[in-house]
């Protein structure tokens, strides 16, 4: 990789590092540029159906802004797509973070703008930026209280206190723990199964559940039945593929 962020092709997914060990993969204003240039690529390729986004190295995910750098940011506080590259846009296919050692700050809202958060063993999350009087601007005032709760979202954003894996996991702000090193490559399992199901009624289920979020009851109800006649088809030759005995592996199979 010859820029701080690499994309890379496995399968059907794409894989997105950021590339700045030396400062425990901390992006700058080029590097959100390229993060977003990464982003857009992922969109626009039709082959690749997973997003993985991760960090170069076993040290970090990624440490947030770089503090060193902070002046690299005044073009893009006000950025459409979000100060860190795309922390404002919703992706339109399923992504995974991949990751290992420290993820905080804005590489915490990174890692809060993915689906899935699948994390090495001794990884360490949290918001420390608090102490410096940092904002939270790309998202993570929004959606760690949509992932663990508001009582939750509230202690760790006030208090700017370190979360282990272990309690990361035990509070639903990690999808699943793995051991050291093995980060990446069960993302790109858990990739690799996603992208092998029917693609239409899994998106059109994923966009349902993302876009009723906060709706009540009856209007969220409302959006999900939308997508039914849209997808019928899919759902007749799914139903036909299983009366004829195929994926029968049980639930969760292949995940």
């Amino acid at each position: 990789m010859a820029g701080p962020v690499g994309y890379e092709r496995v399968g059907a997914a794409a894989v997105l590092t950021i590339d700045r060990p030396e400062r425990r993969n901390a992006v700058d204003g080029p590097t959100a540029v390229e993060l977003g240039e990464g982003y857009r690529r992922f969109v626009a390729d039709d082959d690749a159906r997973v997003l993985v986004l991760t960090g170069a190295g076993e040290l970090a995910f990624c440490a947030g802004a770089d503090l060193k750098a902070i002046e690299t940011f005044g073009p893009r506080l006000e950025a459409a797509e979000g100060p860190l590259g795309f922390t404002r846009l919703t992706s339109p296919k399923p992504t995974i973070a991949a990751i290992s050692g420290w993820c905080l700050a804005g590489g915490l809202e990174l890692a809060l703008w993915c689906d899935l958060r699948v994390a090495a063993e001794g990884s360490t999350m949290g918001f420390p930026e608090r102490r410096w009087g940092v904002p939270l601007i790309d998202g993570g005032t929004q959606r760690l209280p949509r992932i663990v709760g508001q009582g939750r979202a509230l202690d760790i954003i006030l208090s700017g206190r370190m979360v282990g894996a272990k309690e990361a996991l035990a509070i639903g702000l990690l999808t699943e723990l793995v051991g050291a090193g093995q980060h990446v490559s069960r993302a790109l399992e858990i990739a690799q199964a996603l992208a092998a199901f029917p693609q239409a009624t899994m998106l059109a289920d994923r966009a349902a559940a993302l876009q009723a979020l906060g709706l009540p009851l009856d209007e969220g109800l409302a959006l999900e039945a939308q997508a039914g006649p849209e997808v019928f088809g899919d759902a007749v030759q799914g139903a036909g593929r299983f009366a004829a005995g195929e994926g029968r592996g049980g639930a969760g199979a292949g995940v």
